[in-house]
């Protein structure tokens, strides 16, 4: 009996990530802007039409909030509860501490970049080629090609081996 509960568990959890993955793939499908080959979403993500996918982009939990534009590149891999907020309330407009207008600020992510688990990305950011960002940090400016990221306010604190990095994209080994 106890296997025969062990089975039906395991078989509904299977069931449950299939169906889950395959209901939020066809909901970031069909709120894009423009979509890439090979989209893969693997956990609740949710984006606007303003969004932009390369190819091979894989989302294992993602918000994308706001009326900014964000562009993703081919190679982009999320880690869970990530998020990215392209507009915030005008704290110069006619009332105090805000009014009803938005300041909408663009996001770039460049191609093969890794976010970790936790991210926050605010808008006006651009995230370099090859760049991987820890769990947990809150992205508030640029972060530069095949560096690493961390920490809240993130910053660079190291740097993929790029002679490395150029073999591997050069090769096309791509996960």
């Amino acid at each position: 009996m106890t296997r025969l509960i062990y089975f039906i568990y395991r078989s509904y959890n299977y069931l449950y990530i299939r169906l889950s993955r395959y209901f939020w793939l066809n909901v970031v499908r069909n709120s894009v802007g423009t979509v890439g080959d090979n989209l893969h979403v693997n956990a609740r993500t949710l984006v606007t039409k303003n969004t932009i996918l390369g190819n091979n982009v894989n989302f294992n939990g993602m918000d994308i909030r706001g009326q900014g534009k964000v562009e993703i590149g081919d190679n982009f891999h999320s880690g869970t509860d990530c998020l990215i907020i392209t507009d915030i309330h005008n704290y110069e407009g006619n009332k105090i501490p805000y009014d009803e207008t938005y300041i909408v600020k663009n996001v770039t992510i460049e191609n093969n970049v890794w976010i970790g688990t936790g991210v926050t990305i605010l808008g006006g950011v651009t995230i370099g080629e090859g760049a991987i960002i820890q769990a947990g940090s809150v992205v508030v400016k640029d972060v530069s090609r095949y560096m690493i990221a961390g920490g809240h306010p993130a910053k660079e604190f190291s740097q993929r081996n790029i002679e490395k990095y150029e073999l591997h994209k050069q090769n096309k080994n791509f996960l």
